[in-house]
């Protein structure tokens, strides 16, 4: 059974979803390609696979489309900055990350600093889904930050942080804390 649905009603109910914010980076012919999302999430541990959502008007799926790999950034709390930044349309792409700190990794993109945890993909399908382009990729490298621990999330348009609860999934099931 279909339902219509009011655009407002559907952005609105999807903006009580909290995510997490990644930066998903690639680079064709030397320019960096770089977008914030929060459309991002594991698909398989065997093989390693992540997919990720781009706009298909984006200057950003062009180019990860020709490139066949990225980056993924996701992002701690201190990435606020860079993910307001890369979230911005019609940004230059010269110089985009001039002052994003950054390094770079084995395939090329760049992976921003101030992030939890980086991963290395190659493309192993890009799937045409509504306005958007579904890309899966699979996970060549993965890296993480011990010494950072504060995740940036994304709750109705609106960036925050983690406040931990002393309960998780296993301590509830098993009746503890």
């Amino acid at each position: 059974m279909r339902h219509e649905t009011d655009d407002a009603a559907f952005r609105q109910a999807l903006g009580h979803f909290a995510s997490g914010v990644t930066v998903v980076t690639t680079i064709v012919d030397g320019l960096d390609h770089a977008m914030t999302a929060s459309a991002f999430t594991s698909v398989s541990l065997d093989p390693p696979l992540v997919l990720v959502c781009s706009h298909h008007t984006s200057r950003f799926n062009d180019a990860v489309l020709e490139s066949g790999h990225w980056g993924v950034s996701i992002l701690a709390e201190s990435g606020r900055k860079a993910s307001a930044w890369l979230a911005r349309r019609g940004r230059p792409l010269e110089g985009q990350l001039d002052d994003v700190p950054h390094h770079r990794a084995g395939n090329g993109v760049a992976l921003l600093d101030e992030s939890l945890a980086w991963l290395e993909c190659t493309t192993t399908q890009a799937v045409d889904a509504g306005d958007h382009t579904i890309l899966i990729g699979e996970v060549t490298a993965a890296a993480v930050r011990d010494q950072e621990d504060a995740p940036l999330l994304y709750y109705r348009s609106h960036y925050g942080t983690i406040v931990r609860s002393g309960e998780s999934e296993k301590t509830i099931y098993e009746g503890g804390a």
